[in-house]
């Protein structure tokens, strides 16, 4: 029986790419023993990461899209691992 993949829909495509840009600029790092992205609370790198958005967003997509994009996964990732347990300090 031949098998098919599913297509990806449009919205997956441009927050693979925010993430890496993001994870580029330095504004997220991945959780080295889980592989959550985790919130670097960098306002530079931030910045880097919006501005990249703003000047060369990818192809198809205006500006406006690309940092609403980057925005968004900033606002829906934390700054700690969810399977880490937390410091006790």
């Amino acid at each position: 029986m031949l098998m098919t993949k599913e297509k990806r829909s449009a919205i997956r495509a441009p927050r693979g790419w925010a993430i890496s840009l993001l994870n580029e600029a330095g504004a997220i790092r991945e959780c080295e023993e889980h592989g959550w992205a985790q919130d670097r609370a960098d306002p530079h790198a931030r910045e880097r990461a919006l501005d990249l958005a703003r000047h060369a967003p990818p192809t198809g997509i205006s500006a406006e899209v690309a940092v609403a994009e980057v925005l968004d996964v900033l606002n829906s990732i934390g700054d700690t691992c969810p399977e880490c347990p937390p410091d006790e300090g």
